[in-house]
């Protein structure tokens, strides 16, 4: 694979990660889920328990599974076609991911903020 297609395939390959790491880890439909795992990574009494169902809370944690997961169903290396080029690409899709994550998390924030600012305007121009 070229490098410019092996550029485009992390860019775009990316975008389902961080779609599946911030809706397991952030959304609403998976938060009863989440607040189990919340709870038993946080009062369970054995240590390994705890980090495996902090997986679980974590976005950045969570997109190296899927990551991991990705990698395994597109065989997508990076820059080098051997056993690092699987290394190269893992770190490199995480940190993609995330960065798309954080965007987005300023996004939805930059969002709110003006939902809140136009219903403030409005409760004040009716009274």
């Amino acid at each position: 694979m070229s490098l410019t297609s092996q550029i485009i395939w992390l860019f775009i390959l990316a975008i389902p990660i961080a779609c599946i790491s911030w809706t397991v880890t952030q959304e609403e439909i998976f938060r009863e889920p989440r607040q189990w795992c919340v709870n038993r990574s946080q009062n369970d009494n054995k240590i390994l328990i705890r980090k495996f169902f902090y997986l679980f809370t974590c976005e950045y944690c969570f997109s190296h599974y899927v990551t991991l997961f990705f990698i395994f169903i597109c065989d997508f290396k990076l820059l080098i076609p051997d056993w690092r080029g699987y290394i190269i690409a893992g770190f490199s899709l995480v940190f993609l991911a995330n960065a798309y994550m954080s965007l987005f998390a300023l996004l939805r924030q930059a969002i709110k903020k003006e939902k809140v600012e136009i219903k403030k305007i409005e409760t004040t121009t009716d009274t």
